[in-house]
């Protein structure tokens, strides 16, 4: 029994660490904290969060297109929007399968963005793996540990639509 506890504790602390992962990315291109966002490069000084990277960091056959979508605003308010609720369901643990299901796209999306052999594997890098462990907190229920997933799937709203767990 105290090993599952572990592994319990452990999935909701990676849930936790990926939640923020997406978390800290939409408040550092908001705000422009100076991380990977300058402030004013900033969505809030008015930049937008996706055309550096749209336009210079895409590489690869998919590269045309992603560069087509640079200072799209569409793209910035789904971009934007796209971490805040990846973000949000992977902290608090409830929507899990929605936000996961978010995360995964945006993930995908990030790795096509760039696809060119990774320079020191030849097709897996840090976007296949996130894929990986956020469907795997999705597939053992991982909101039920640190977070409110156990409650939110007590309320009636997901008795009845189950998808929303």
């Amino acid at each position: 029994m105290e090993r599952e506890n572990k592994a319990k504790y452990a999935f909701g602390l990676l849930r936790l660490a990926m939640g923020w992962i997406f978390f800290w990315a939409f408040i550092d291109k908001l705000f422009g904290l100076g991380f990977s966002t300058l402030p004013e490069k900033s969505w809030i000084a008015g930049s937008s969060p996706t055309f550096g990277f749209l336009k210079f960091a895409t590489k690869g056959i998919f590269a045309p297109f992603y560069q087509s979508l640079a200072g799209n605003p569409l793209v910035d308010w789904l971009f934007m929007l796209g971490l805040l609720f990846a973000g949000i369901t992977l902290i608090f643990g409830v929507l899990l399968r929605l936000g996961g299901s978010v995360a995964i796209l945006m993930l995908t999306f990030f790795y096509t963005a760039g696809f060119m052999p990774p320079e020191h594997n030849p097709f897996l890098d840090e976007h296949i793996i996130y894929i990986f462990v956020i469907l795997a907190l999705i597939l053992v229920g991982s909101g039920r540990w640190l977070g409110f997933g156990q409650r939110w799937s007590n309320t009636k709203l997901v008795g009845k639509l189950r998808f929303l767990e």
